[in-house]
């Protein structure tokens, strides 16, 4: 009742005072157009127009001032334009048209002045400005942005924008300009803080952004991608620093997405290993492209339970806790629930630790494998995607030989009506077993970060876009394959390194080197020859088919599993993997 009031009052006195200046304009007392009782009648008429119109129309009356949006200001003007629709048939040929039209829109502007000073005033910020930020990117998530910084300590010094349409303008006063009149301006002066508010743009935009402009600020952050930013939240909360996987990542650009759809929509998937890095965001790829079902499966308690509460009621989700090391069970487990794709991401990944624990690896990694494969050939799986790695070339541990193995067995088995391919990457930014976390977690400790040596290098990939991948591949192949993915240049681990302290903003963080860990390269390759071939996808290619006579495989893979002497079992893998040449020690 109060809102009415309140607004009812607003609308008396200001059309009053519209309809008084309106009238000394046109000066119609002395033109004696007409009488000035009658004016009154007029302005009672269209006051109570305006009441009604402000009561029935969108809830008018109750708009709150304090938080009005473009919205409230589109609302008042639909709301008073009705109410002219309602009095000017009884004015029409009585009193000039040009006269209620000038009046409207003196009124529209009047309130809509009135309420934006209010907006303004009670919005303003109380708080002190002591920092200085530059918003880069001009755009909607730019603009969010200024809003939100208002009331902050921050003040926005100007916006950076590459479109040169908007280059030399201003919003709300702040300019727009380029990156190079940014380095004009600033010369050798450092800003607090720069944000990257562009979560429509690819990766490699934001390292040219970072590389350009880091050296003149104290902090850098930017927004997450499009597709994971949270658009009913304050975009300054999810603002996050700018990390080594920003300046890393690739974005193919041959991504297939109707490709991956028409392979997962609607399909029963299995994805052992589904807690894992690799394994879990395969889980949301194939939500995303709209699974029917999928059963994870894994054997750690924890990692299942995990993904199961991220996934739970996203799609039909079924978790099976066990091991593929237990053949038995997973024969149940594809006969229950009989899935038409398989993706194979369980296996023992870690170097070190597999080279500490050869056995583990032997029976989880290749006999593992060799189940899964197995159950998918005797329950009719359409598809079967095993999960490779590039130190399954040339490999010189033992994690990379067992893998190598499982891709002879993928590429050699009698696999029925079941299509069985391998996709063969390098490291994964952000996996459990990555360099990166451990580097961040010596920097926590104020150091030294270890690197095993200056020269090592690694290919590395985001998990999202390798995930994206590893299902285009398996959309594409015909069994029988082995995929490799594109992964561009590979990276010096000390730059990594470097690269990391420099994001920390620490200069006391010493880097120091151990010397090469058991069966470690000190680089990897993902081609095994230039018999390889190229898909109809630039990120995609296709190694060239290595025969291995399949009852030999199972024999030797069987008396591998019998051996329990590490040098017999070291042997034996150079058997079945000649080009294996096993670095234990340095």
């Amino acid at each position: 009742m109060n809102k009415k009031i309140q607004n009812y009052f607003t609308i008396i006195a200001l059309t009053l005072l519209t309809f008084a200046w309106t009238y000394w304009i046109f000066d119609f007392n002395k033109n004696k157009r007409f009488h000035p009782e009658d004016f009154t009648q007029v302005v009672a008429f269209v006051i109570a127009a305006r009441m009604l119109a402000s009561t029935l129309i969108l809830n008018d009356f109750s708009s709150s001032w304090s938080k009005a949006t473009q919205k409230t200001f589109l609302i008042k003007g639909a709301v008073y334009l009705a109410a002219f629709v309602i009095y000017i048939p009884f004015y029409y040929g009585k009193i000039p048209i040009s006269f209620f039209v000038s009046e409207l829109f003196i009124y529209l502007f009047s309130i809509n002045f009135l309420m934006y000073s209010y907006y303004f005033f009670a919005n303003r910020s109380t708080v002190t400005k002591t920092k200085e930020v530059v918003i880069y990117g001009a755009g909607k998530a730019g603009l969010k942005l200024k809003e939100e910084f208002g009331d902050s300590a921050y003040k926005i010094r100007y916006f950076i924008d590459d479109d040169t349409a908007l280059q030399n303008r201003s919003i709300d006063g702040i300019r727009i300009i380029s990156k190079d009149e940014f380095k004009q301006k600033i010369k050798n002066k450092k800003l607090d803080l720069l944000v990257i508010a562009m979560p429509s743009a690819p990766p490699t935009r934001v390292k040219a952004v970072y590389d350009r402009l880091h050296d003149y600020f104290d902090e850098i952050q930017v927004l997450p991608p499009i597709h994971t930013i949270l658009r009913d939240q304050p975009f300054a909360g999810q603002l996050k620093d700018v990390s080594v996987a920003d300046l890393l990542a690739r974005h193919p650009q041959d991504l297939d997405k109707e490709k991956i759809s028409s392979f997962i929509k609607d399909k029963i998937i299995l994805i052992t290993g589904a807690g894992g890095s690799i394994g879990s965001e395969i889980v949301r790829q194939c939500i995303q492209f709209e699974a029917k079902q999928i059963i994870l499966l894994d054997h750690s308690e924890f990692n299942l339970y995990q993904i199961d509460q991220e996934t739970e009621g996203k799609t039909s989700i079924v978790p099976i806790l066990h091991t593929i090391v237990n053949r038995e069970r997973l024969f149940k487990t594809f006969a229950a629930y009989k899935p038409q794709i398989v993706i194979h991401a369980a296996a023992y990944k870690h170097v070190p630790m597999v080279e500490a624990n050869p056995e583990s690896a032997i029976h989880t990694n290749i006999m593992g494998t060799k189940n899964c494969i197995d159950a998918a050939i005797q329950s009719g799986v359409e598809k079967f995607i095993l999960i490779s790695t590039d130190k399954a070339v040339r490999p010189t541990n033992v994690m990379g030989t067992t893998k190598r193995i499982c891709e002879l067995y993928a590429q050699n088995v009698r696999s029925k009506s079941t299509e069985i391919v391998a996709v063969r990457f390098g490291n994964v930014l952000g996996s459990s077993g990555s360099v990166i976390p451990k580097f961040k977690t010596q920097i926590d400790a104020g150091g030294p970060i270890t690197v095993t040596h200056p020269e090592i290098t690694r290919y590395f990939m985001l998990i999202p876009e390798a995930c994206e991948l590893v299902l285009q591949a398996g959309a594409i192949g015909k069994g029988g394959e082995i995929f490799i993915l594109d992964m561009g240049k590979p990276i010096k681990i000390v730059d990594l390194a470097k690269k990391m302290i420099e994001l920390s903003g620490r200069d006391d963080i010493e880097i120091v080197y151990t010397g090469l860990r058991p069966g470690e390269k000190l680089y990897e390759e993902l081609l095994i020859d230039e018999s390889d071939m190229h898909t109809q996808y630039r990120s995609i290619t296709v190694a060239a088919p290595t025969h291995y006579d399949i009852d030999k495989l199972n024999e030797d893979i069987s008396s591998l599993v019998a051996m329990t002497e590490s040098k017999d079992l070291i042997a034996k893998l150079k058997e079945i993997v000649p080009e294996f040449h096993h670095m234990p020690n340095r």
